[in-house]
């Protein structure tokens, strides 16, 4: 059978995908969610036009070396100034004030000294003017954040300068992790003398968390259908990622068991390595399951390529992997059939070039090559071999 590529399995898998329904998010709580309406400004920003220094509130005509002006008052952030300033006059004014009627101009307090009741200034008629004008940042009425867009800090920021306490966002989806096995136990747990840690499920958790989504642990089922079906029914989630048995061995259970409940698969394997076990399904009432294999690396590197987007999603956004150019250090062999994302360590250079050096064991079991990496190294089907020197395409795991 021939496999589809990352990119045609992971389009498959997202055009199955209904994103969740939306609900009024507060901000302090709405970093890393999608926005499902836009947020659109109800006021100009700044309201008025703003002093952008302290200094001193005056008309531009009124300005030249040596000028002597009476001050009338003062203006403060949040006040309103209650002077008008003729000809000949200045106003007292700090950061953020609004600028009192008619002055269009500030003289900073480095440019000015004070002589009792009047000021005398020091600056040149065609100086800087020192003055926010009312909306230069933003006009009301325009649309400032675009549905679809994922929050962080500087976005939430945006919406709190327009006013917004809430922002209206898709549900985070609740991501359910199974671990298959009769070979895993907790960490923290005794573990028989053929038995090994689970180190995908806190990974995935970490994961599921760092991308957008709620992770809720299943715990571990054994190598047959009544366990693995037990676990699914008893899970609450809106997306079932189940991790090891993705193969064809005679102990690889899980696709064998959704298929007996009614699941339906739409991806059974992809041409990537390390992962090709990856597989899609939706259950029978309709809930999407990705199917990741048991190997660490192989689970997060196809969590990078498929997990995050699905969690995306089912949000009504994308996830796209922060990727860019790196000079290989060393020689890079041909590469084969299928898409490799090769476990690497990226640095700056003492010449500030980005360099990359694939790691020399790519053993999707070996937790400590994986733990090492900082980078991920994508190489395409049949890629021929590389010299040192050459630039390859780098992404930089984990959000």
């Amino acid at each position: 059978m021939s496999l589809p590529s990352v990119e045609n399995a992971r389009a498959t898998m997202l055009s199955a995908i209904v994103p969740l329904t939306a609900e009024a998010v507060p901000l302090a709580e709405a970093d890393g969610s999608w926005l499902a309406e836009p947020v659109t400004a109800g006021r100009d920003q700044p309201p008025f036009d703003a002093s952008a220094m302290d200094g001193w509130a005056v008309r531009s005509v009124d300005v030249r070396l040596g000028a002597r002006l009476q001050i009338v008052g003062e203006s403060a952030a949040g006040h309103d100034a209650g002077v008008t300033v003729q000809s000949g006059q200045a106003a007292r004014i700090f950061t953020g004030a609004a600028l009192p009627p008619v002055t269009d101009r500030v003289v900073i307090q480095e440019e000015a000294k004070r002589r009792d009741e009047t000021v005398v200034l020091a600056a040149a008629p065609d100086g800087p003017a020192w003055v926010r004008p009312q909306g230069c940042d933003f006009r009301a009425g325009a649309v400032l954040l675009e549905t679809g867009t994922r929050l962080n800090p500087w976005r939430l920021a945006l919406a709190a300068s327009a006013g917004r306490a809430t922002v209206t966002c898709r549900r985070r989806p609740v991501v359910a992790i199974l671990s298959t096995g009769d070979e895993l136990v907790a960490p923290g747990q005794p573990a028989g003398p053929h038995q090994i840690y689970d180190a995908c499920a806190p990974a995935l958790a970490a994961f599921v968390r760092r991308s957008g989504g709620t992770p809720t642990l299943l715990g571990r089922a054994r190598d047959n259908d009544a366990s693995i079906l037990a676990a699914v029914d008893a899970g609450v989630f809106d997306l079932l990622v189940t991790v090891g048995g993705a193969s064809v061995g005679d102990h690889d259970r899980v696709k064998p068991a959704i298929r007996s409940a009614g699941g339906v698969l739409s991806v059974e394997g992809v041409a990537v390595r390390p992962g090709k076990p990856v597989w899609f399904a939706h259950l029978a009432d309709g809930r999407p399951l990705l199917g990741l294999p048991g190997n660490p690396a192989s689970a997060l590197v196809c969590a990078e390529l498929f997990l995050a987007p699905l969690i995306a999603a089912l949000q009504g956004g994308t996830a796209a992997p922060d990727t860019g150019l790196a000079v290989l250090d060393g020689p890079l062999s041909a590469n084969g059939p299928r898409e490799h994302y090769m476990r690497a360590i990226v640095d700056n250079g003492p010449d500030g070039v980005r360099r990359v050096r694939p790691m020399s064991d790519q053993d999707s079991s070996l937790v400590t090559v994986m733990a090492a990496a900082n980078a991920l190294v994508r190489r395409l089907p049949g890629a021929p071999a590389l010299e040192a020197g050459a630039r390859v395409e780098v992404s930089i795991p984990g959000r």
